[in-house]
C-alpha cells in the first residue's frame, strides 16, 4: 500500500443534543484516521454509530465539535464556505445509499453536472460523461432520467458523476445499500478496478461484514470511538 497521505483526521468530536432531554448525545469522541493513497478503507458499525456522521465531517459536509481534518496538508477549517464547497467538487467523489441524482435531469446532465459547476464547457463535460457512462455499461441510458432507470443503473450513475472531476477520494456511504446481490457485487468490483487502475482511494461505510472483508483496512466505529479490526 502507498505511504502517500491523502486524508487524516484527528481528534474528531461530534454531539447533538438529544430529543428526549437537555442532555447531548456523544456520536464521536477523538476519533483519528489517516486514508493513504489507493487505498480501500472500510468502517464498520451498527445504525446509529455515527459512520454516516463522520464521513460527512471527512468530506466537508458538516463540522466536528472538536478536531481536524487535514487534505494533503492543509486544514478543511481553513476554507471559508465557497472554498469548502470548490474543494468538494474538484477533489471528493461522493457516492450514496440513495443516489442524489436531480430527477429532471438525465443520467448525462447528472453525470456532467460536477464539471459545469466547476466551469468546463458542456462540449467537454458531455464528452467525459459520455466516457465514463460507457465506462460503467450504461451509455445507452444517457438520455433516461433516474425514474426510468433501475436502482443499480442509479447507482452506477452515481458512481460516474462521483468520477467527474476525477478526485483523489471517494466517500461512499452504503453505496450497495438497496442493491441485490449481482448489483452489489457490480458495484464493488468497479471501486476496486478505480483503485487499481487510478489509484484513487476510496473510505466505504457499509454495515455488511462480507463487504468491508474486501477492504484493504477495515476499522469499526462503536461507542463513539474508531478501532482498526
Amino acid at each position: 500500500m502507498s505511504s502517500e497521505i491523502v486524508l487524516s483526521a484527528s481528534g474528531i468530536s461530534k454531539s447533538y443534543k438529544s430529543e428526549l432531554s437537555e442532555s447531548r448525545l456523544q456520536v464521536l469522541e477523538d476519533v483519528s484516521l489517516t486514508i493513504n493513497k489507493g487505498v480501500i478503507t472500510s468502517i464498520v458499525g451498527s445504525s446509529g454509530s455515527g459512520k454516516s456522521t463522520l464521513l460527512h465531517i471527512l468530506g466537508g459536509l458538516d463540522k466536528a465539535d472538536k478536531g481536524e481534518v487535514i487534505w494533503k496538508g492543509r486544514s478543511l477549517s481553513e476554507f471559508n464556505s465557497d472554498q469548502l464547497a470548490d474543494f468538494r467538487n474538484k477533489n471528493i467523489g461522493f457516492v450514496f445509499q440513495f443516489h442524489h441524482l436531480l430527477p429532471e435531469f438525465t443520467a448525462l446532465e447528472n453525470v456532467s453536472m460536477p464539471a459545469l459547476i466547476a466551469g468546463e464547457s458542456i462540449d467537454k463535460a458531455s464528452k467525459r460523461a459520455i466516457e465514463l457512462l460507457d465506462r460503467f455499461g450504461i451509455a445507452d441510458r444517457k438520455h433516461h432520467r433516474p425514474s426510468q432507470l433501475s436502482g443499480g443503473e442509479q447507482q452506477r450513475v452515481s458512481m460516474a458523476r462521483a468520477l467527474m472531476n476525477n478526485p483523489g477520494l471517494i466517500l461512499a456511504d452504503e453505496p450497495t445499500g438497496n442493491l441485490d446481490d449481482v448489483n452489489t457485487g457490480i458495484i464493488l468490483d468497479m471501486l476496486f478496478e478505480l483503485r487499481d487502475q487510478f489509484g484513487v482511494s476510496v473510505l466505504l461505510i457499509t454495515h455488511e461484514p462480507e463487504i468491508a472483508k474486501r477492504s484493504d483496512v477495515i476499522m469499526e466505529i462503536k461507542n463513539g470511538k474508531l478501532n482498526p479490526l
